[in-house]
């Protein structure tokens, strides 16, 4: 499953790279882009574990930048 989602407080490009890199790493996910310019996050992932996926992501983003978040 591919979704994209809209991206509030990234503030840096360095940490967008961060969290792409890391959200890439996590088991069942096939592709991730985080996009500075944009604010947006595109992740390809496994449908069965698209929900437990994205609170992974969540938590890197925090991690990363403790203000960013993830609009579902």
């Amino acid at each position: 499953m591919k979704k994209r989602f809209s991206m509030e407080h990234l503030d840096c490009a360095n940490c967008a790279a961060k969290m792409e890199a890391a959200i890439q790493k996590l088991p069942g996910v096939n592709h991730a882009a985080v996009s500075f310019m944009t604010q947006k996050l595109t992740i390809d992932a496994d449908d069965s574990r698209f929900e437990e996926i994205m609170d992974q992501a969540a938590a890197i983003c925090r991690k990363v930048e403790p203000h960013c978040v993830i609009k579902r």
